[in-house]
C-alpha cells in the first residue's frame, strides 16, 4: 500500500509538472480543465492497473519466477497457532503500522474540518435572507461584501454596490452551469484522503484559477471590459475562505484573472501539446505493469549463491535468518510465512531441496526456544527432548537422505493411506508409462472417486509431477496437473563463469572473448539461415523478432522463445535456432548449468512500390491458378485452396453441432450403455473422458518444456458426429507439443452412440478443460 501511494504522489507530480511548463499559459480553459480532472484520476488508477502484456517489452537475460511475496499484515493461521502453542509462544494479532496510525488519524482530522466548513456554510444559507431566482437561490449576506457560488446557491454581500451585483451575477451564474462545485468537491475528497499529499492542494488551486478564467471569460461579454475590471480591482476586505466554493473577489488570483482577459487567445495547433500525455500515461503503464528488474537481479544473484552452498550451509543461513528476523520485531507467523509453512502443498509428494532444508532450519529455531525456555522454568523432561528430535528432523542429515526416504516403499504406501480432507492417493513412477499394477490401481480409485461421495478428488504423483482429477460430482471440474520444482541450475549468458562455446572458439584464452566468439557464430548462423522473405507479406520498415533460448547441460539448445510482429516470423526465427548445432556446456563452479541466452533479430521489409489496396485478390487467385505456366504454382495453389476449404468446412461443422450442455439425448459411450437416464448418461460420458485423458496423459511432458510458473490452460474442443466418431479435434494450450499430447489422447477415444436431438442424428460439440498448475521454480 505504501509503495503504491508513492506512486500516485510520482505520478501527479509528473502530471503538474507538464502542467505548469506547457499548458498552464494557454488559453484552452476547459481543455486544461479536463486535463486536471482526469490526470487526478490516472494518478489514484494507474499504479493498480497491470498489462502483463507489457512486460514482453522489457529485455531480460532470465527470468525468475518469485514465491508468492504478502505486503502488509495477516492474521496467523490455524497451523501457526498449533506450532507457537507446541513452543510455548503466545500469538498476539500484529500491530498496525504506525504509518498506517497516523494517516488514519489525519483522515479523521481533515474529514472533521470538512464538516465544519459544511456546517459554516449551511448556516450562512439557514440565517441570512435569501430569494429565488428561476432555479437558482440567492442569498443576501448581511454585513458582508463577500461574493461566491455552492452548486445552484449564490452567495452576495449587502455591501456589494448595486452597479456590481449583475457582473458578480453573471460570474457565478457560470459557476453553477459549468458545475465547478463538483471539481472542487473531488478534490477536497483528495485533500481527506491524502492529506499529507501538498499536490491535492497545488491540484485544487490549479482548478479554482480555471474556473475563474472560464467564468470570466463567459461574464465579460456581458458586462464590457472596463466595467468587469472595475469589480476585480475594488477593495474588497471581507473574502469568503471555504476552499470548495467558488469566490469572486480572491486578491491573489485578481492579477492573473486581469492578466489572462488580456491575453490573446492561443493558438489551434498549441492543442497537441496535450498529445503529451499519451507517452506520459503509456510510460507509466509499461513502469506499472513491468517487474523491478533491479530487484530482479538481487534475487537472482541469491539464489545463484543458494544453488552453489551445501545443505548444512544453507540450514544455517536459513536458521540465522529466522533469528534476525526475531531480533528486529518479526512476529511468529512472518518468521513462519518465511519457512513457508503455509504454502506447502498436501497434494505433493516430495517437497524440493530448498523447501525441505528452510522446513528443518524452522524445526530447529521452534525446538532451540523450546529447550531454552522449558530449561529455565525447570520443566524440561525426556518427552520433550524426544519431541524436539522428530521436530528438527534429525534422522535426515542431508536433502540426499530425505529423498532416499521418500523413494521407500514404505512412506510411498504411508502417503497414499492418508486420505484426509476426501483425497484419494496413488504413487507411480512415471506419470507418463504406468505399469500394469499401477494401471490396476489407477483404475480402481477412479471407480472409488465416482462411487464413494466422501472422496473429492484423486491425486496422482510421481517425484516429477503431479495430476489431480476432480470428482465428477464436483461442480466446474478439471483435470490439473502440477510440475514439481525442477533441480536445476540456471546462470545468465552476461554472468557465467566459463560461457557455453564451440570447439573453434574453446581454445581463446578469456572467457569474454569467448562470449564474443559464441555471439558472432549465432548471429553469422541466424544471418545465413533465416528467411526473411517469410516477411515480405509485412508492412514495409524495420522488423524485430525477439528469440530466447536455453543451452542445457549437455549443451543441446532448448525451450526456445520467439516474440514477433507475426506468428510466422516466430516459427521462422524457432526453426533457425533449433538448427544450432551441439555446444560446449557452460559451466558455474566448474558444474555445468543451463544457459538462458536472448538475442533480437533485425531485418528490413522493403516497400514493393506497388499500390495494392485496389487490387482484386480474387481475380489474382483465378489468374495465377489459370494462367500461370508454371505447373508447380499451380499445383501448390491448388494444395492451398485444398486446405483452406477443409478449414472451413470444419468450422461450418463446429457452428452447426449442437452443444453437450443443450443436446436432448447425449452419445452413449461404450461404458455407459446400460444407462437410460439422459443426466446419468452425460455424467457417464464425462467420467469415462476423464477417466481415459487421466490414465493416457503424459503428465512427465510439461517438464520438458521449461513453461513459466502460474496457471496454465489447454482447451480442448471435438465433435462426436452422426456416426459416433470423434473428428475435428482442436487444441488450445500454452505449447504446441502439449497440445500435440492433447489431440493423441483424444483420438483414442471408443466410438460413440450418436446423439439424438427432435428424433434426428445429430453433431455434438464437446468441450473439455485441462488446467495446469506450474508451481514457481526454484532452480536448487
Amino acid at each position: 500500500m505504501l509503495y503504491s501511494i508513492l506512486q500516485i504522489v510520482a505520478f501527479q507530480a509528473l502530471f503538474l509538472l507538464i502542467y505548469d511548463l506547457f499548458l498552464k499559459r494557454e488559453t484552452f480553459f476547459n481543455y486544461n480543465r479536463a486535463y486536471l480532472i482526469i490526470t487526478s484520476v490516472l494518478s489514484l488508477v494507474l499504479p493498480f492497473i497491470k498489462f502483463p502484456q507489457l512486460k514482453t517489452m522489457a529485455t531480460k537475460d532470465m527470468v525468475i519466477h518469485l514465491p508468492e511475496v504478502f505486503i502488509g499484515t495477516k492474521g496467523p493461521t490455524v497451523y501457526d497457532i498449533q506450532i507457537a502453542e507446541q513452543a510455548g509462544i503466545v500469538l498476539e494479532q500484529p500491530q498496525t503500522p504506525i504509518w498506517q496510525t497516523i494517516a488514519l488519524i489525519g483522515v479523521a482530522i481533515a474529514s472533521l474540518i470538512f464538516l465544519v466548513k459544511i456546517t459554516k456554510l449551511l448556516w450562512l444559507k439557514y440565517k441570512n435572507p435569501k430569494r429565488w431566482k428561476g432555479n437558482v437561490l440567492i442569498v443576501n449576506l448581511i454585513k458582508s461584501s463577500a461574493a461566491f457560488s455552492f452548486f445552484n446557491t449564490i452567495f452576495l454581500g449587502e455591501r456589494i454596490s448595486e452597479s456590481e451585483k449583475p457582473t458578480i451575477y453573471e460570474h457565478e451564474l457560470v459557476h453553477i452551469k459549468e458545475y465547478h462545485t463538483v471539481d472542487l468537491l473531488f478534490f477536497e475528497l483528495l485533500r481527506i484522503v491524502f492529506w499529507f499529499n501538498p499536490l491535492v492542494y497545488i491540484y485544487q488551486n490549479r482548478i479554482k484559477e480555471l474556473h475563474e478564467y472560464i467564468a470570466d471569460a463567459k461574464a465579460v461579454k456581458q458586462s464590457g471590459k472596463a466595467e468587469y475590471y472595475t469589480s476585480l480591482l475594488n477593495q474588497v476586505l471581507d473574502v469568503n475562505q471555504v476552499s470548495f466554493t467558488n469566490t469572486f473577489f480572491n486578491k491573489s488570483l485578481i492579477k492573473k484573472r486581469i492578466a489572462m482577459l488580456q491575453k490573446s487567445k492561443s493558438k489551434q495547433l498549441h492543442l497537441l501539446k496535450y498529445a503529451l500525455l499519451i507517452p506520459m500515461v503509456f510510460g507509466m503503464l509499461i513502469y506499472t505493469s513491468t517487474e523491478v528488474r533491479a530487484q530482479q537481479n538481487i534475487d537472482s544473484q541469491e539464489t545463484l549463491v543458494d544453488q552453489e552452498l551445501t545443505d548444512a550451509e544453507l540450514i544455517k543461513k536459513y536458521y540465522d535468518k529466522m533469528v534476525s528476523m526475531k531480533k528486529t520485531g518479526a512476529t511468529f507467523f512472518e518468521i513462519s510465512d518465511f519457512a513457508g509453512i503455509n504454502t506447502y502443498s498436501t497434494e505433493k509428494y516430495l517437497l524440493s531441496r530448498t523447501e525441505f532444508l528452510k522446513l528443518k532450519a524452522y524445526g530447529q529455531y521452534i525446538s532451540d526456544g523450546i529447550i531454552q525456555r522449558k530449561s529455565e522454568e525447570g520443566t524440561l523432561t525426556q518427552k520433550d527432548i524426544n519431541t524436539v528430535s522428530l521436530m528438527r528432523l534429525d534422522k535426515f542429515e542431508t536433502y540426499a537422505d530425505f529423498k532416499a526416504f521418500k523413494n521407500t516403499k514404505a512412506e510411498k504406501e504411508r502417503w497414499e493411506s492418508n486420505t484426509q480432507d476426501g483425497i484419494l492417493k496413488l504413487y507411480v513412477e512415471d506419470a507418463g508409462n504406468k505399469t500394469d499394477e499401477e494401471t490396476k490401481r489407477f483404475n480402481a480409485l477412479i471407480d472409488q472417486l465416482e462411487n464413494d461421495e466422501y472422496f473429492k478428488k484423486l491425486v496422482i504423483s510421481s517425484n516429477r509431477s503431479t495430476m489431480i482429477i476432480d470428482s465428477p460430482k464436483a461442480q466446474n471440474r478439471e483435470i490439473h496437473i502440477l510440475k514439481n520444482d525442477e533441480q536445476r541450475v540456471e546462470v545468465p549468458f552476461s554472468v557465467v563463469e566459463e560461457s557455453p562455446t564451440l570447439p573453434e572458439c574453446e581454445d581463446l584464452e578469456s572467457n569474454f572473448e569467448r562470449k564474443n566468439c559464441m555471439s558472432n557464430f549465432v548471429n553469422k548462423h541466424i544471418g545465413k539461415n533465416f528467411n526473411t522473405s517469410v516477411g515480405d507479406n509485412l508492412s514495409p520498415g524495420r522488423k524485430r523478432v525477439f528469440v530466447q533460448f536455453k543451452i542445457d547441460t549437455d549443451g543441446s539448445v532448448k525451450d526456445i522463445v520467439a516474440r514477433g510482429p507475426s506468428p510466422m516470423l516466430e516459427e521462422e526465427a524457432k526453426r533457425v535456432i533449433a538448427t544450432l548445432p551441439q555446444f560446449i556446456p557452460g559451466k558455474q563452479k566448474g558444474k555445468a548449468v543451463v544457459v538462458p541466452f536472448s538475442i533480437p533479430i533485425v531485418f528490413q521489409v522493403a516497400s514493393k512500390g506497388i499500390d495494392t489496396t485496389n487490387v482484386d485478390e480474387t481475380k489474382n487467385l483465378k489468374e495465377a491458378l489459370y494462367n500461370s505456366s508454371n505447373k508447380r504454382n499451380k499445383k501448390e495453389l491448388v494444395e492451398f485452396l485444398k486446405e483452406e476449404i477443409k478449414k472451413l468446412e470444419k468450422d461450418i461443422e463446429r457452428s452447426e453441432a449442437v452443444p453437450f450442455s443443450e443436446v436432448e439425448v447425449a452419445p452413449i459411450h461404450p461404458d455407459c450403455e446400460s444407462l437410460s437416464n439422459t443426466i446419468e448418461l452425460k455424467d457417464c460420458l464425462a467420467h469415462a473422458i476423464n477417466k481415459l485423458v487421466g490414465k493416457n496423459f503424459n503428465t512427465d511432458l510439461a517438464n520438458s518444456l521449461g513453461l513459466p510458473a502460474g496457471q496454465k490452460r489447454i482447451f480442448t474442443q471435438f465433435i462426436i458426429d452422426k456416426s459416433g466418431n470423434v473428428t475435428n479435434i482442436v487444441a488450445r494450450g500454452p505449447h504446441p507439443k502439449l497440445e500435440e499430447e492433447t489431440i493423441r489422447v483424444l483420438k483414442l477415444l471408443p466410438k460413440f452412440t450418436p446423439a439424438t436431438q427432435g428424433g434426428e442424428v445429430v453433431d455434438v460439440s464437446y468441450a473439455l478443460p485441462i488446467v495446469f498448475q506450474i508451481h514457481d521454480s526454484k532452480k536448487d
